[in-house]
Order: structure tokens, then sequence, then C-alpha cells
């Protein structure tokens, strides 16, 4: 069985004092073993004897526990090795690639022929070391001859590698430490406005937060009219309790309407969408299911139809949920009422919560980094310069302003983005709130969340082509304009993708064998260490994965990278969307909540044992006797893995540039390319995230 790469065992483990020491080996051929903590009077003489034997005991322990670390890494790998011999040996257990899509690109080409050239030098400065021309200063053979000419070949090398390839690659190098530090300098200076606004206690506060009317007669007229959307395509596993939850906010039901947005093409789920919104609307919710025939503009073409409704000019507020988020019931009486004596604002966005951030390493890292997204960039941005990206779900907007602004356009993939650039432009501003949290999922495959960031990278770049001239016409300030231009598009989007994947998946490996172009150790481990913890900060349970999030983010730099080249330059792949798979995950205390108003809740396959004994007792109460067994259903084939090409590229070349560096005696370099060429040999073979075959 395959090791989880996730710590999740050592994560739960709690270290207790002055109580029994359980330590549970996690190769089951090692047994428990349990102690007796030191009692008091542990230094009396009469318990010489029994304290040695205590201390042998915890010795014991002690070498129990480096085995069992030492057993974990031996099965880690393993496991990879497996994978090798299964995936790439044999070809077994996997997808079939997609036909539509190039079988190989630019980028890929690029990459494998770096490898070419990695392997074939590291061949010729192994002969060359065991040759003995490893010296300080290079010199010409003092005769030449047939004997002598592969010398002389060699020391040419190196003279037309110190003369013309080592100037212009430390150009590059020092080119990309500008940018890095650059970055780095950026994300420090958010960091402590984020501390700025912790310690100054910070937050949006409503002129009047409560929308209670003075007319005794009509309590609700001070709430305004609210339009809910929910989005979705094909969304089976989720529509019940997004919908549900949509359901229940706390708002009067005649100031609110729901609006279902179906762009389902497979008619089981739009029945089944159906039925759920007819069964609310019975029970008296303003509910109505839309569905169009074609995904024409995806999902801003979706909501771009919705605000096309007559009745929406009755409305003074949108919000949008995508479907696998779960509001909670107070969701609108924490966002409206910021809108109230505030005619400028035109978004308020609410913080995302995750409900299976601890399910694997890949919902992990993922939670790291949305965390220090919301806590961080989006909180200083809204509380400074009062603008930020929408995130397209999560957020209440004013009407008047998506009208101004020119509504939702269906010219890029992050509409989103799109539409809060645009009302920036316009002069409305936005508030984030960190303390009002949406439930939604994290992607827990490779696949999906490789396709999520794929969409989140180009995107970007295809809005930045189109609305640089909007920027620089329009009539808001030059800070706001470079902010906007160098900060938000360059800095952010474009200069940070390019850097992680070019200084550290290429460059590096690359210096190995041109040694004359020197990167220094602080750029390749400290600056990226003190990034990295800066990262986890909001996050602070996730201290422990501290260094698999850093390897992990520069594995996902391939993929960034390529996309935002993608968007940049208007490549066909920019303009794919696929909707992120959900699984439909709740948690255990959300499903508890629910009970008392949907008395057939079903537990989901994401809900953890622990914490639903009450919710077992519930069930067994309320559920009628079982039905008599009917014929099961044949269990669907599972999902075979996949291979990622650039990935497993990436991992051969930083390996093969590691066993270079050993005869540089490069220790850290050497480190850090071993490590990181197996992060991308685990990701290539997909062994991270939910394991699907």
């Amino acid at each position: 069985m395959a090791p989880s790469f996730d710590f999740m065992e050592w994560w739960n483990k709690e270290q207790h004092q002055g109580t029994p020491v359980v330590v549970k080996m996690e190769n089951p051929n090692y047994s428990m073993l349990e102690i007796e903590s030191p009692k008091p009077g542990f230094e009396g003489g009469k318990d010489k004897g029994k304290n040695a034997k205590q201390l042998t005991w915890v010795l014991l322990l002690k070498a129990h526990r480096a085995a069992g670390c030492v057993a974990w890494v031996a099965q880690g790998l393993w496991t990879v090795l497996a994978a090798i011999k299964k995936r790439l040996i044999l070809r077994q257990g996997l997808a079939d690639p997609n036909p539509d899509r190039p079988r190989k690109g630019r980028l890929f080409k690029a990459i494998i022929g770096f490898l070419v050239f990695a392997i074939f030098m590291l061949c010729v400065e192994v002969a060359a070391h065991m040759m003995g021309w490893h010296f300080a200063g290079p010199h010409w053979p003092p005769a030449f001859g047939v004997t002598n000419l592969p010398h002389a070949i060699y020391v040419s090398w190196i003279y037309f590698r110190a003369q013309y390839i080592a100037p212009p690659l430390q150009f590059l190098i020092n080119f990309c430490i500008y940018l890095f530090l650059l970055q780095s300098a950026d994300r420090i200076i958010l960091c402590l406005g984020c501390v700025w606004i912790k310690w100054k206690n910070i937050k949006p506060i409503p002129v009047n937060p409560s929308l209670e009317s003075d007319d005794v007669e009509q309590p609700d007229k001070g709430y305004p009219m609210v339009l809910v959307q929910i989005p979705m395509c094909n969304e089976r596993e989720v529509y019940e309790q997004s919908i549900s939850a949509v359901c229940q906010l706390d708002w009067p039901r005649h100031r609110m309407l729901v609006q279902v947005l179906d762009d389902s093409d497979d008619v089981e789920t739009q029945f089944l969408i159906k039925g759920e919104v007819a069964k609310w609307h019975q029970k008296g919710i303003n509910i109505i299911y839309r569905h169009r025939t074609n995904r024409t503009g995806y999902k801003a073409g979706n909501l771009k139809s919705a605000m096309n409704c007559a009745y929406v000019k009755d409305y003074e507020f949108v919000t949008i949920f995508d479907a696998d988020f779960q509001p909670k019931a107070d969701f609108l009486k924490r966002t409206v009422p910021h809108f109230r004596d505030n005619p400028e604002l035109g978004l308020v966005q609410a913080r995302w919560s995750f409900v299976n951030k601890d399910e694997n390493l890949l919902t992990r890292l993922q939670n790291i980094n949305l965390s220090f997204h919301f806590e961080v960039e989006q909180q200083v941005n809204g509380v400074f310069i009062n603008f930020f990206g929408f995130n397209g779900t999560a957020g209440v907007w004013r009407i008047k302003a998506l009208e101004e602004c020119g509504g939702w356009l269906e010219r890029t993939t992050v509409e989103d983005m799109d539409v809060a650039v645009r009302a920036h432009l316009c002069g409305w501003k936005f508030i984030f709130l960190n303390d009002v949290r949406a439930l939604c999922e994290l992607p827990e495959s490779y696949e999906t969340y490789r396709k999520q960031q794929h969409r989140w990278h180009s995107g970007p770049m295809q809005l930045f082509r189109l609305c640089l001239p909007d920027i620089i016409a329009s009539k808001v300030s030059t800070w706001k304009k470079a902010n906007m231009i160098f900060l938000f598009f360059l800095l952010r989007k474009l200069i940070l993708p390019f850097y992680s994947f070019t200084l550290f998946c290429i460059i590096l490996p690359v210096t190995m064998f041109v040694p004359e172009a020197q990167l220094p150790v602080w750029v390749v481990c400290y600056i990226p260490a003190l990034m990295s913890f800066l990262n986890v900060l909001p996050a602070p349970r996730s201290f422990p994965f501290l260094i698999p999030y850093l390897l992990f983010e520069n594995t996902m730099s391939v993929t960034k990278f390529n996309a935002m080249i993608s968007g940049l330059f208007q490549l066909s792949s920019a303009h794919e969307w696929v909707v992120t798979k959900k699984t439909g995950r709740t948690s255990e205390l959300d499903l508890l909540a629910l009970q008392d108003v949907k008395p057939n809740v079903k537990l989901s396959r994401g809900t953890s044992l622990s914490g639903l004994d009450a919710l077992k007792q519930r069930q067994e109460q309320m559920q009628p006797p079982p039905p008599p067994l009917l014929p099961t259903a044949p269990i669907p084939k599972k999902k075979a893995n996949r291979l990622y090409r650039k990935e497993l590229s990436l991992a051969f070349l930083l390996l093969t540039a590691a066993a270079r560096s050993l005869l540089s005696a490069k220790g850290v370099h050497f480190y850090f390319l071993l490590f990181q060429g197996i992060s991308f040999l685990v990701v290539g073979l997909d062994l991270i995230g939910e394991q699907v075959s």
C-alpha cells in the first residue's frame, strides 16, 4: 500500500506530559509500547534502578521512532520506484491521452532540449573527472595528437562556455534575482501591512449595522432587495447542499430571490436540480430555475443572461455563490449593511473556508496559499487602497456598479477579475471582510487543481492585454494606475511565475554545467525559505508542511508559467474552460446544523469519523427500517492515473543537475536539486492528491 505523503498520522499525534506515553509505529510489524512517566520523587535513591530502567525504555522508544521514520522514507522511495516501473516502463494503469490536445508543445520541447544537453554534459564531466582534467586553471596540452584530441576538445569547451555562455547566463541570473527581490519586497510589505491591521485591530464596520425599519407595520422595509445567483454546470455532487444553504439565508423571503443558473448538458442532472428547486419553492422560498441550451461565454455568459431578466431592475444588490459554496445563515446580514450610507461602495467580498483542507497533502498546500491570499493580499489591499480582485463568488455587488462598468463580459476566462478592474476604473470602492466566511471545497486531485491554476493564470494575462489601454486612458489617479499595472498585473501575475520557473527550474540546473555563472546560496535557500515562512504565517497549523510547500510551489511554476505565456500571447489553451470537479464533502458540524432542517441528511464520504456519534444516534432514531436488499449496481471503473510530461522531464533534468553538483561539491545546491527533482517526479507520476487507482 502506498504511503500518503502528507504526514497525516504524524500531525494528529499529541504529546502529553505526566501521563502514559504511547508510541505507535507506522509500520504494522512494530509493536506498541507504553511506559509510565516519571513519578514525583524521581531523584530518590530507592528508585535509581527503576529510573535507569525507565531511561532505557525511553531510549528504546526513541530508537523505534527513528526506525519508523526511516521505514516511512524507505517505503515512500520504494513507492516512487514502483510507480516508475509500472507507469513509465510497463505503461500500466494510465489514462488515455486526450486526442484533441497537441501531443507536444514548445515548452515541452525546450525542456527536453535542456535535458538532452544536461545528460550529455554529465557524461562528459564524469569522463573528464575520471581523467583528471578538472583543475583550477585549464591549460592546453603541450602537444597535439590523436591521444590529446579529447583533452583539447574539452579545454576548448571550457574556454567557449567561459567566454560566450557564462556572461549572458550571468546577466539572466542577475535579472531574475532582481525580479525575485522585487517580488519578495512586495510580499514583505504586504505582511507588514497585515501586521499593522492586526495590531491596530482595523476592520470594516458598517455605519448603521441594523436593517430594521422604524415602521411598525412594515419591519422588513429596511432590508434591501437582494438577488442571489448560483451558477452551476453539471454540479451533481454539490447542487443539493448549495441550494439548501442559500435557501436558509436569514433574510426576509419577500425581499430575496434565488436564481439557480444551470448550464448542465446532462439531462439527469437537470432533472435533479429542477426537483431540488421545486422542493424549496413549495416551502415558500422565492426561487427560480433557469437553464441555457448552450454554454456561450461559460460562467460570464450565464451571469450576463441572468442579469438581462426584466425583474432584475427591482433588486438593488446581487450576491453570487458557486455551486460548492455553503454560506452561513447570517451571510447577508453581515455583508449588506456595509452598503448602507456608503454610496461609493460597489463590492463586499467575504473570505473562503474549506471543508476538506486536511484531506490530503495537496489540499493542505492549497490551504496555505489561499490563506495567505485572503488574510494578507485581499485584506491589505481592501484596507489601504479599497481595491482587489473579485474572487468570483461569496461576494455582494451593488447592481448599479455592475451596470455602470459594463456588466459581465465574455472576453476572458477570469470574468470576476475583469468586472472588478472595470468597476475600479469607474471609481467604485471594495471592502474585504476577513471575519465573514463561506464554506467551500478545494480540488483534491492534481489534474483538477492543474486545470484550475491554468485558468487562473492565463486569464489575467488575457485581461491585461485588453485592459491596458483602458487603464492608461482612465481618469483615476496616477498612483492607482501604477498600482494596477505594475503591482496587480505585472508583479503578481506575470513576474512571479516567470522568475519561479526560469530561475529555479531552468537556470539553476544549467549553472551546474556552466560553473562560471554563479547563483548565490542565499537565492537558492535563504530567501525562498523566508518567503515560504511568511506564506505559512496565516495558517500556523501548517508549519510542518513548510518544506513541502516550498517544493510544491516550485513544481507548480511550470504550469503557471505555461498558462501565463498562453494567455499573454493568446494561444489556443488560453481559452480553455473546464469546470472544477467537486466531491460534495461536508463537515460533521454542518451536518448536525442541517439536521434540524433536513431530516434525511446523507453522510458524505469525506466526513471524518470523529465527532459523529451524536449525528449517528439522531439518524438511527429518525430513519425508518431499511427496505429489502436490492441488487446493487455495478461498481464504476476507477479512473486511471496520468503522466505529466513536463513535470517528469524537469524531474530528470533536476536530478541530472544534482548528480553534476556532486563533482563541484556544492552542498546546498545538491540538496535543493535533489529534493526538487523528487518533488517533480512525485507530481509527474500523479502520486500527489487524491489517488484514483
